[in-house]
């Protein structure tokens, strides 16, 4: 067990790092191609804090422990809107006034990516053919988005400025880092849920989706220092979004999903709500410190419900 957890602590800690600089290296590259600002935030950024989530779980499939994936996509997800969602409120000191058109375009998606991975769990398992749908809704969200007028184009000079090539280079090695971080992260995962004789499903619905989540909070930490509340909050809806959507669709395509019995009865249901009740609380176009602190606890709820069960 102590070993399981030498390893899987730095494996983690790996795999955070490496996502970190690769979205860092990847918004140097976007600049210097002349990407429109959202763009890189959306895509680039967005999907840079999830890459942790993404290659664990193609990782976990592919070792034929696919059952981590569904409890790391439903347990980040949870902590995203609950805890993320919560410590950004309480830390911004007052209310999150949402102001911003695009966030509300996330509720609906976020509201239809998790009807939609609902859908496809459901039944226990998830295959290549119906995840694929997850993917199509992904690209209706991202030309929403572009097609929205949040991109302007025009006016764009031709970049006379030399190659990033330090940037291209963090980018290759963060690359290897990620794969290797997640490869140890899985495998000291199985381990741990083997001597705590619990299903890895649920040691990947704590532990590791509480520690794929921690790109989300770095983000949201600086973004409230900026004063950019708002921001944060569009990081945690992105995040929620593309796991729920991609991240299956990528990972079917090696082999096929399990999700176990004791993550459709209970952590299934609560992901849904917990989209739901994002949704009803964000109609005043504000997000309260007292809400924030109710998210806090309501996660707190969750994981003793979970360690319960285990």
């Amino acid at each position: 067990m102590i070993s399981a957890l030498l390893i899987f602590i730095p494996a983690l800690a790996l795999l955070l790092f490496s996502a970190h600089y690769f979205t860092y290296a990847a918004e140097q590259i976007g600049g210097f191609l002349r990407l429109p600002q959202f763009v890189i935030g959306v895509f680039i950024v967005g999907i840079g804090t999830s890459l942790p989530e993404l290659i664990a779980g193609v990782i976990a499939v592919n070792k034929g422990v696919s059952e981590i994936l569904p409890g790391n996509i439903m347990g980040s997800s949870i902590s995203n809107i609950l805890l993320i969602t919560g410590i950004a409120v309480v830390l911004n000191k007052k209310n999150i006034t949402l102001n911003s058109n695009y966030i509300y375009i996330d509720l609906h998606f976020l509201l239809g990516s998790f009807m939609f991975f609902y859908i496809i769990a459901y039944d226990g398992v998830i295959d290549f053919a119906e995840a694929c749908i997850g993917m199509l809704i992904y690209v209706i969200y991202s030309f929403y988005l572009i097609k929205g007028g949040a991109v302007e184009v025009g006016g764009i000079t031709k970049n006379t400025a030399a190659f990033p090539y330090k940037a291209a280079g963090i980018l290759v090695l963060t690359a290897v880092g990620i794969y290797f971080g997640a490869e140890y992260t899985v495998a000291s995962l199985e381990k741990i849920a083997l001597h705590l004789q619990v299903p890895s499903s649920v040691v990947a619905l704590t532990l590791l989706s509480l520690g794929t989540t921690l790109p989300e909070l770095a983000v949201n930490v600086s973004a409230i220092r900026k004063g950019k509340a708002e921001m944060a909050l569009g990081n945690v809806l992105g995040s929620c979004i593309f796991n729920a959507l991609v991240i299956p669709a990528i990972a079917s395509g090696i082999g096929t999903i399990q999700v176990p019995d004791n993550l459709l009865h209970f952590s299934l249901p609560v992901m849904a709500s917990c989209g739901l009740l994002f949704y009803l609380l964000t109609q005043d176009k504000k997000i309260s410190i007292w809400e924030g602190l109710m998210f806090v606890c309501l996660y707190v709820l969750f994981i003793i419900k979970v360690a319960a069960a285990a």
